[in-house]
């Protein structure tokens, strides 16, 4: 006791945090073992999948079951969330013929879990199984059995669910993930669609089309490579808006170079009085770093951080130029730097 009566408080025990991260980074790397046969069924159902893929649960499983469904689905696999507990109270009705249903209970014998299976089991709907025991009522009834193994909690008690929700977590980001490999190994989702699910916060921002942002039309600030540097120029005055950069094409239309303003300064302190009357072609920057149609922002952002550049050209598959994304374009989106 300290004076005057009152106990001392407890100091957190750092060596104990750290073995809980130990723990749990074990857990992890159990699971790699029981990759094989089975984890490829369940990857290949839900690939296969012409509905929803359900996942469900109750406890901290079935929060690690709703992550599990946002990931699926922010990824290209149509998914959703269904409480063990509430479906057997009429929100069953929300699971289809054509769905699949991943159910995760480490134990697989919780009362919620075992009686949504028997009602599954007469809707004739497929069941994945992510549990620790292989001889529960789960893993019996499941079409393919991701067992996860013994997982030791890292609670104090062994008891609050520690460990096996971080393995399940996992297990499920690398089953959502493999699926998403499969379905772009044959262009079923690209950074396209993956940026249509994602439309909203920084991460929503850096995955804008650049088509969207670059400047295009009359706003597009180019000239044909053949010109003088001051007829190239001349064509930028009745644009819109101000471009530190005009883009230079030949015939074809297809990019060759860019002139910029720190182009511009240096010829004019070479000291040549027809500085301006030299064909643009002599004094371009040849070859400029440049992005495709269909880049996003972000890579826009990279480019620029990593080269110190303020002017992008976009050109299509072809290497034609279609548009320019300048650096007061990307901030004015809200991409940051």
């Amino acid at each position: 006791m300290a004076k005057g009566g009152r106990s001392r408080r407890p100091r957190p025990d750092l060596a104990y945090a750290r073995e809980v991260l130990t723990v749990e980074a074990q857990a992890l790397s159990s699971l790699i073992g029981h990759i094989g046969t089975e984890f490829a069924d369940a990857a290949r159902m839900l690939y296969a999948c012409r509905g929803n893929v359900v996942t469900s649960g109750i406890g901290k499983a079935g929060i690690i079951a709703g992550k599990i469904s946002a990931t699926l689905a922010s990824t290209g696999t149509p998914s959703l969330f269904l409480h063990a507990a509430d479906a057997i109270h009429g929100d069953l009705g929300r699971v289809q013929p054509k769905d699949v249903v991943l159910i995760l209970s480490y134990g697989g014998e919780t009362a919620e879990v075992t009686r949504l299976l028997g009602q599954l089991e007469k809707m004739k709907v497929p069941i994945i199984a992510m549990t620790g025991n292989r001889d529960s009522t789960l893993a019996r009834k499941a079409k393919v059995l991701l067992w996860m193994g013994r997982i030791d909690e890292a609670c104090p008690m062994g008891l609050a669910p520690t460990a096996t929700t971080t393995a399940m977590l996992a297990l499920g980001d690398a089953l959502a993930l493999t699926v998403l490999k499969m379905r772009q190994k044959v262009g079923r989702f690209t950074r396209e669609a993956f940026a249509l699910y994602h439309p909203g916060g920084s991460l929503g921002r850096q995955l804008i089309m650049v088509r969207t942002v670059m400047r295009r039309g009359a706003d597009l600030p180019a000239a044909r490579d053949n010109l003088t540097v001051r007829a190239a120029l001349a064509g930028l005055s009745n644009m819109r808006r101000r471009s530190g950069a005009v883009c230079l094409t030949n015939a074809k239309g297809k990019l060759t170079g860019i002139f910029t303003d720190a182009d511009l300064r240096r010829l004019l302190e070479s000291g040549d009085a027809d500085a301006l009357d030299r064909p643009v072609a002599d004094v371009m920057t040849r070859n400029p770093k440049c992005l495709r149609v269909g880049d996003t922002a972000g890579d826009a952002i990279e480019i620029v951080n990593r080269y110190f550049i303020e002017e992008l050209p976009v050109v299509d598959d072809r290497g034609r130029l279609v548009g320019l994304v300048d650096v007061q374009d990307l901030l004015a989106t809200g991409v940051g730097l």
